[in-house]
């Protein structure tokens, strides 16, 4: 069951930020006379989202003419967040880095506060971040076959974490056991953060992540990484090797992430938002922090976002079929 709760991220990133929690519940848009553009993530801190976001955060700012505050508001999946962004003013202070969650809410949801993309802005889809399946280093498992040889002798034994219900980290896995032919149990969390820290723990067993949000714990062993889910290896990380290559071709998920804005955007306020957002990830301190996280950054324009959200949705509406996922 999802509890629909709100976890704001206390942590200041710019002096409006400060200013913002000294105001409590006072509007946003106080904020934005002095110069102050908020991007609320639905996503918690920790997240490949949050990483891409802060790793841009000064460069955006730059482009933008004003300070970036980040505000991290997860919650349901993500549902939070997005409904917060729903209900901001269209004048250009409000925004979002989303990633594809947006378009699987929609299947896996029975009752949404919001109409995905109807009450949103499309503005770019920016990239795509490879995500990657690993498991806590005393699961007996280093590749995929010794994993789902694993998972089989142990039918719906073992847990399998994600960021919450209906997310792509969620769908990620179950569509893993459904090419596997294997069950797991899976063990839904309120972020990426909490996700990582039990995986890390041990109170679970394995799961999906964006790669920027695991990638130092891989490194340091406190997690094994067992394949990427992109249809090449990652120059990020060549050590991992994909599942395509061990054995499951069909397995290949893709993870992109996009900047929106509330319904109601004009046209102008669409225009200079792009704008910085190609100019922000054309800085070479912003490609070389997509770089090493394993991010493929490719800005498209407007309409090529707006359009891409109605086909991703037609997309994974068929992955939540295939995977069997049962609307909450």
């Amino acid at each position: 069951m999802i509890r629909d709760q709100q976890e704001f991220s206390r942590r200041s990133v710019l002096a409006a930020s400060l200013a913002a929690v000294a105001l409590g519940a006072q509007p946003f848009a106080a904020f934005a006379q002095s110069g102050s553009i908020r991007f609320i993530l639905p996503n918690a801190t920790g997240s490949g989202v949050d990483a891409i976001t802060r790793a841009a955060q000064p460069a955006l700012s730059k482009a933008l003419n004003a300070a970036v505050v980040v505000d991290n508001q997860p919650g349901a999946g993500g549902v939070v967040g997005l409904q917060a962004l729903a209900r901001s003013a269209p004048d250009g202070n409000t925004l979002s880095i989303v990633s594809n969650n947006v378009v699987i809410f929609p299947r896996v949801f029975k009752s949404l506060p919001f109409d995905m993309p109807g009450d949103f802005t499309p503005i770019a889809i920016v990239g795509a971040t490879p995500m990657v399946l690993v498991v806590n280093p005393k699961v007996p498992a280093n590749n995929s076959k010794e994993l789902i040889a694993l998972l089989k002798s142990k039918p719906g034994a073992l847990n399998f974490a994600s960021g919450g219900n209906g997310t792509i980290l969620h769908l990620a896995t179950e569509l893993f056991l459904e090419q596997a032919g294997v069950t797991a149990k899976h063990i839904p969390y309120k972020g990426v953060g909490p996700m990582v820290t039990d995986l890390i723990g041990g109170q679970v067993e394995f799961g999906t992540a964006a790669l920027p949000s695991v990638q130092a714990h891989i490194k340091s062993g406190a997690l094994r990484a067992i394949g990427v889910l992109t249809a090449q290896r990652v120059p990020a990380a060549p050590e991992i090797p994909t599942f395509v290559e061990q054995g499951l071709p069909n397995f290949v998920v893709d993870a992109w992430f996009a900047v929106i804005g509330p319904k109601g955007l004009s046209a102008a306020n669409v225009k200079k938002v792009h704008d910085a957002v190609v100019t922000a990830f054309e800085d070479p301190a912003v490609k070389e922090a997509m770089a090493k996280q394993g991010n493929t950054i490719a800005v498209s324009t407007p309409e090529h976002a707006q359009a891409a959200f109605k086909s991703e949705l037609a997309k994974y509406a068929a992955l939540v079929k295939k995977a069997g996922i049962e609307p909450q």
